[in-house]
């Protein structure tokens, strides 16, 4: 019987090859992107597979829209096997959202909350659940905690990394939270990746992505880690890995303290 996956930023680089490679082996993929070509597009390809495609079109940087497609998802299907979060943007300049967030701290880290606990009930009437977070665990990226959103002093790189430094402590809440059922989370690394680097960037940065997705892996490098983490989640309630490998999270990088502090703060930004 097949299985169901969500897949967010679905419709470019990993999220894409991960998807392609779940509906040729007959799984059913939902696809979560902002670009309807591409998302379309992948249906069609599904249906000529044995696995098949749904596609929201949505922009996950608005809490909005994240918790109605949650919604969405809730009443369409009895559960879920596995979540993969691959959706972010990069962005050179602050930008804030008409929620009154700033773009990347609500993309790649709100969504991403909203996403893990407002799928829990899915996932947990799966057999083996699993939460792939691609946030690139491990990384030492200072936390300003009176300035999460990157409001007095804005840099683009700075910006991308603190957020990814966030889920690393999302994840060991939810494991804290949840780890006595049978959702596994997984941090994971895809390391440099050749894929489209969505966002905004200088003249500068974009010159330089460019030499870097000459010198990158393929996104299709990065699925096979990815699909066998799916198909077979760890053990323990929480790890991390780079690719295949597993990286200690015995430090001060996913300490509990930190981590429940920074819960604290998210369900009032939340006010959940």
């Amino acid at each position: 019987m097949a299985k169901t996956f969500v897949i967010t930023g679905a419709t470019d680089g990993i999220g894409a090859a991960v998807t392609r490679a779940l509906f040729l082996r007959g799984e059913h993929v939902v696809i979560i992107g902002r670009d309807a070509q591409k998302g379309e597009q992948l249906v069609r390809k599904a249906a000529s597979t044995p696995g098949s495609a749904s596609f929201i079109q949505t922009d996950l940087s608005l809490v909005a829209n994240t918790k109605q497609v949650i919604a969405e998802l809730i009443e369409s299907y009895p559960k879920i096997d596995g979540l993969v979060m691959c959706a972010r943007y990069m962005r050179m300049f602050r930008n804030v959202t008409s929620e009154g967030f700033e773009h990347n701290f609500a993309l790649f880290y709100l969504s991403r909350t909203l996403f893990s606990y407002g799928l829990l009930s899915l996932l947990e009437r799966a057999e083996h659940p699993v939460i792939i977070n691609v946030a690139g665990p491990g990384h030492d990226t200072p936390i300003t905690w009176d300035d999460l959103q990157s409001a007095r002093e804005y840099d683009g790189v700075r910006a991308m990394f603190l957020p990814g430094r966030l889920n690393d402590l999302l994840g060991v809440t939810f494991a804290e939270r949840h780890g006595h059922g049978p959702v596994r989370y997984v941090l994971f690394h895809p390391g440099t990746t050749a894929t489209s680097f969505a966002g905004e960037y200088d003249a500068q940065t974009a010159a330089h992505l460019e030499r870097q997705k000459v010198l990158a892996k393929p996104a299709t490098a990065v699925v096979p880690p990815i699909v066998s983490l799916l198909d077979n989640p760890p053990e323990q309630p929480l790890s991390a890995f780079h690719l295949d490998e597993e990286l200690d999270i015995h430090s001060e990088l996913f300490s509990p303290e930190l981590a429940a502090r920074l819960a604290t703060i998210t369900k009032e930004i939340l006010n959940v």
